[in-house]
């Protein structure tokens, strides 16, 4: 039994958060909390949010206990990216993407 919970168009770039994705995989779920209330970038507040969903949903829907929960995946995909322009030499118009992540957390049970 997995329970999930995903995070859509969430204004940061996924490869920050994947970073901090690749920190916490495969701990269990009250470590990686610790873990990501002590890492101090944007993502981390993020992916604390959305993993502490994820326990709930694990918690509530399907009658999980939380002492057997582990982070089975976590991941940050694309996005839709907002595209603006800047201006640059010689009347040219240079391309800056604001992107954007669907940042998600799967939790599974340990036997």
């Amino acid at each position: 039994m997995e329970a999930r919970a995903i995070a859509k168009y969430v204004r940061i770039s996924p490869l920050k958060v994947n970073y901090i994705c690749d920190e916490i995989r495969g701990k269990q779920v009250d470590e990686a909390l610790s873990i990501l209330k002590f890492t101090p970038k944007r993502g981390a507040r993020v992916l604390e949010k959305v993993l502490n969903s994820a326990i709930a949903n694990a918690e509530n829907n399907l009658n999980l206990d939380r002492e057997n929960l582990y982070v089975y995946q976590a991941y940050a995909n694309d996005g839709p990216h907002m595209k603006r322009w800047r201006p640059k030499a010689k009347g040219m118009a240079h391309p800056i993407l604001k992107r954007s992540s669907h940042i998600g957390v799967v939790v599974k049970e340990r036997e």
